[in-house]
């Protein structure tokens, strides 16, 4: 049995962060391999209901990039990522439909067998994320620049998170899928951690967290950094020290400071509860990336 005195110090090590967070909102982006053991869904769902029973307001931003792949691969199409960014034509954007609409109830359902009442929305919902075609423009070791055509990927245009006001007033978590309708009447396929980036700025929330599939933001040397300021952050990014899927996590928790986020945070979600963990206690499970 573990030690009584243990398990005490641990509750009053949370009781400072609780009594500081109370009423604040929290944007959570859920996606990768949190979603994919059993043991793990269940404890995000923990995790997500304590938050939520301990007076705080939990929006979750799901992805679900290997549910994705994997029904990509049974339908004989192709995956391809540019800068950590899925390429997305008609029957891509498809499939990604597909699954993003099944995970979110499964979300949804998980979180509610906990005891928390959440309700699942698409960025289509109540004009939630009204999106744009993303234009990206790449450079290359030259320094030449060239415009890279993703598909059906978007940006983020306008946020209307009135909806999400009233499901926090109502005692309701909501469950969000990333993607969102132009003005131009297409579905576009937006990155989750974008998307929980904006939704954080919109909201004005207190913290941003993502959940990755690795320990947080490494440096060159493969030590996981536990705190990164934006110059750092930015630096290491021009320098390739930061790469690939790792670039727009970064870079919307860079966004997000400058939008009046209050604190933005990369964690292991591979952790049982690593959410309680970077919340609650001093040491954390990841990356904090602050302003300074």
């Amino acid at each position: 049995m573990q030690d009584p005195n243990t398990i005490a110090s641990v509750l009053v090590e949370a009781l400072p962060y609780i009594q500081r967070f109370r009423g604040k909102t929290f944007v959570i982006k859920y996606g990768g391999h949190a979603m994919e053991t059993s043991e793990l869904r269940e404890s995000f769902a923990q995790d997500i209901v304590l938050l939520r029973a301990v007076g705080m307001n939990p929006v979750v931003v799901h992805g679900g990039g290997p549910q994705i792949n994997q029904l990509i691969e049974r339908l004989g199409l192709k995956s391809s990522f540019v800068r950590g960014m899925r390429v997305t034509d008609e029957p891509t954007m498809e499939a990604v439909e597909m699954v993003l609409q099944r995970l979110n109830k499964e979300i949804v359902a998980l979180i509610s067998r906990h005891g928390c009442r959440a309700v699942g929305l698409s960025g289509k919902d109540a004009d939630l994320i009204v999106a744009r075609k993303l234009e990206l423009t790449l450079t290359d070791e030259a320094g030449a620049a060239a415009k890279v055509d993703i598909g059906l990927v978007g940006e983020v245009a306008e946020v209307n998170p009135q909806i999400l006001r009233t499901l926090e007033a109502a005692g309701f978590v909501p469950v969000i899928a990333p993607v969102g309708h132009g003005r131009d009447g297409l579905t576009y396929n937006i990155n989750a951690d974008v998307a929980a980036g904006d939704l954080a700025a919109a909201l004005g929330a207190e913290k941003l967290v993502l959940l990755t599939d690795v320990t947080g933001v490494k440096g060159r040397d493969g030590q996981l950094v536990p705190t990164l300021s934006v110059p750092t952050a930015q630096k290491m990014i021009a320098e390739g020290a930061i790469s690939d899927g790792m670039i727009p996590k970064v870079e919307c928790c860079i966004a997000a400071l400058k939008a009046g986020v209050s604190k933005t945070h990369v964690i292991d979600g591979r952790i049982r509860h690593a959410l309680l963990l970077e919340i609650f206690t001093e040491a954390g499970v990841g990356t904090e990336v602050v302003a300074g």
